[in-house]
């Protein structure tokens, strides 16, 4: 299972760094799903002893992709920007035999930021926009029926964060701070947060959960700062309303540093059900010479409260998933913890000469989204791979499969 992340803090963005001479294992930063030892990290068995992010698709032009959708082996669809002086929006299709750009759909309207993809069914692929100052445009919404693009009828109102489908006739969507969307297959309805949120995770049916701060109530409390600590919010949907649920505060020692603030960023559901939600403490670096470390907040619902997660080994220790297979989790920074705790680099390639990237180039990998292949136990990515070197860097926007073994 690969969950959407649309919040401003949950948007998870894997990197790793190739060097000049190589492909080495360099470490990228946050989840946890069972304890290892960190002597395992680097040296696992079975299944998962290699991992490598192989090129599917190198595009044309200097850029980035920002997101993919894979409804079928032969039905993927990613959207990126190009930088050629002016940035333009594009719109890519693989229909198993080549990959093509396609005009973006007329009911988008003229937009210069690439749209976001949301599966919300096997077959169904709808088209939204994103960072339109313009509320007309923020409505403007389109919908792929597996031959054609058309306007979406009955678009959610207001501008949509975060974005979370269980399927065509449940779809939850983040408008405003305090404020959740439902889709139930014929019409929108606005449900009130008590606190303001940044992500969502559909369990099941009337199982919906919430993450974000609030600024009253315990702990919230900062004497002679002029300014409320936030503190971590987490709220359920239970079908019926949106209930605050008691979360473990998160505080420095006295002295206090400067604009202190603590969230949950993130929310993650498992597929046993279960639920795991990830944050940071943190404040305004720079204004006082002691400072503390940032804090990460790693919590997981046992059923009844939060608790805190069991540690991972090595480079996954504060790493959050970005998605879920049958033996881990794939974890942001192109890490992968499986299921027995052991800690996993995933490797990657180079890119071939034939692009203008040099053999002596720095290149660094960031991968925007990953989804599973349906159907089969096959993991695509996209995002773009940063080329650093003298006279002529750039960026070549890709698509990428996973590689197990070998």
């Amino acid at each position: 299972m690969e969950i959407r992340h649309r919040g401003v803090a949950a948007v998870a963005v894997l990197a790793t760094v190739l060097g000049a001479a190589g492909c080495g294992t360099d470490s990228g930063a946050t989840g946890s799903r069972s304890t290892g030892s960190a002597g395992e990290e680097g040296r696992p068995k079975g299944s998962a002893a290699s991992l490598t992010w192989e090129f599917e698709h190198i595009a044309d032009f200097d850029g980035e992709l920002a997101d993919v959708a894979v409804l079928a082996k032969d039905d993927i669809w990613a959207v990126g920007t190009e930088n050629n002086g002016d940035s333009h929006a594009r719109l890519l299709h693989y229909d198993g035999t080549q990959w093509k750009r396609e005009p973006l759909p007329e009911a988008l309207g003229d937009t210069v930021y690439p749209p976001l993809l949301e599966e919300v069914g096997d077959k169904a692929l709808w088209l939204r926009p994103q960072n339109s100052g313009d509320g007309a445009a923020a409505n403007r919404w389109a919908q792929w029926d597996g031959t054609r693009w058309s306007a979406m009828p009955s678009p959610p109102p207001g501008k949509v964060g975060d974005f979370e489908a269980a399927g065509p006739d449940d779809v939850w969507a983040l408008d405003g701070e305090q404020t959740a969307q439902h889709w139930d297959g014929t019409r929108w309805t606005a449900t009130r947060l008590p606190y303001g949120a940044s992500d969502l995770a559909v369990v099941g049916p009337d199982d919906v959960w919430a993450v974000g701060s609030r600024s009253t109530g315990p702990g919230t409390e900062m004497e002679g700062q002029g300014k409320e600590y936030d503190q971590p919010a987490s709220m359920h949907w239970d079908g019926t309303s949106w209930k605050a649920v008691d979360t473990p505060q998160a505080r420095f020692k006295e002295p206090i540093p400067p604009e202190a603030s603590a969230g949950l960023g993130q929310v993650f559901a498992l597929d046993n059900g279960e639920v795991r939600a990830y944050g940071t403490n943190s404040f305004n670096h720079g204004e006082v010479e002691d400072e503390p470390a940032d804090e990460f907040i790693r919590l997981r619902w046992d059923g009844s409260k939060w608790v805190e997660q069991q540690g991972a080994p090595g480079g996954c220790a504060t790493r959050t998933p970005v998605g879920q297979d049958d033996k881990g989790l794939f974890l942001d920074g192109n890490w992968y913890l499986t299921d027995d705790g052991r800690c996993v680099k995933i490797k990657r390639h180079r890119l071939p000469v034939s692009t203008g990237a040099r053999k002596a180039s720095n290149q660094s990998l960031w991968l925007k989204e990953i989804h599973r292949v349906p159907g089969t136990d096959e993991w695509l990515g996209a995002g773009h791979v940063q080329v650093n070197q003298s006279g002529d860097p750039f960026s070549a926007p890709v698509v990428v499969r996973l590689k197990r073994g070998g």
